[in-house]
């Protein structure tokens, strides 16, 4: 399959290795030349511009910062809706807020084309190891043709309904993880204020009715879940600042549909301030720094 990928950065390098892994032929674009020279030693080819990415691609890949980066990478004059040949397939794996995902895709099917929004989650660490899960929107039947390529990337492909549907379950489930790190940190911070021995805290709540993937994958405590951010000075796989932007967008979906996430705003606005404190760069379970000075 002859492939372009446009935005090779921390997610987009890894995505990209795998690809090639696979047997693909990927060409691709960073604004960037440090990110595209790593999509280079992954195997890709490099192209000077998203044009040269487009032109004689089967399926064309984003993994960009932003709504407005999307738009204008799809939809400006030399953008991938306007330069793609017909039959090409689009799969944004960004995460957007809605109403850009489905006016996007609004104009490549006005110009013929399929587009899937497939936004990701499982971080750096899933897109290293090619265990990603999609959350895709769009036609089921155009699913079924990207389904190889994302199966090349990630072990959960998982139809969430029509155009903009995959933003949406992800928003959802971001929420939902922001939401489960401030519990965990809460309940870490109290239980080390009441005495409690955090891994033993870990192994009772681990196994009763408050365990949650946060606690077992991204303990905010070091030197008790191998695989936490807080075992490596919280050097982000989930960095704060994409945490935030997530949190803001479900708000704005949230409001746009008039639905009561009162949790939800409150973990938007914890990781808000958080972010702009300088905290930006950190994983999102450094979170706890934050609980714990409010104690």
């Amino acid at each position: 399959m002859t492939i372009g990928f446009i935005g090779t950065g921390n997610m987009g390098y890894p995505m990209v290795r795998n690809l090639v892994k696979a047997g693909n032929k990927v060409t691709a674009f960073d604004r960037l030349q440090s990110a595209l020279q790593s999509a280079a030693a992954a195997g890709g080819a490099m192209a000077s511009s998203q044009k040269e990415v487009v032109m004689d691609a089967e399926i064309v890949i984003t993994m960009l910062p932003a709504g407005q980066h999307v738009r204008t990478v799809y939809g400006s004059d030399d953008g991938v809706i306007a330069t793609a040949s017909n039959g090409t397939l689009l799969i944004d794996c960004s995460t957007i807020d809605v109403e850009s995902a489905r006016a996007v895709a609004k104009e490549a099917a006005a110009r013929g084309l399929d587009m899937l929004d497939a936004p990701v989650s499982g971080g750096v660490a899933g897109a290293e190891a090619g265990t990603l899960t999609f959350m895709v929107g769009g036609s089921a039947e155009v699913l079924e043709r990207a389904r190889p390529v994302l199966e090349a990337m990630g072990k959960n492909i998982v139809h969430a309904g029509d155009s903009g549907s995959g933003q949406a379950a992800k928003l959802c489930n971001n929420m939902m993880l922001g939401i489960s790190m401030i519990g965990t940190s809460e309940a870490f911070t109290m239980g080390q204020k009441l005495g409690l021995n955090p891994q033993t805290l870990f192994d009772i709540i681990s196994t009763a009715s408050g365990s949650c993937w946060a606690l077992q994958n991204h303990l905010p405590i070091p030197g008790i879940v191998e695989t936490a951010a807080s075992n490596r000075g919280f050097r982000a796989g989930f960095a704060v600042a994409m945490m935030a932007k997530d949190l803001r967008l479900a708000q704005l979906a949230a409001k746009s549909v008039d639905a009561s996430t009162p949790l939800g705003s409150t973990a938007a606005a914890l990781y808000t301030s958080f972010e702009d404190s300088g905290n930006q760069d950190l994983d999102y379970s450094a979170i706890i720094k934050l609980i714990a000075a409010q104690t």
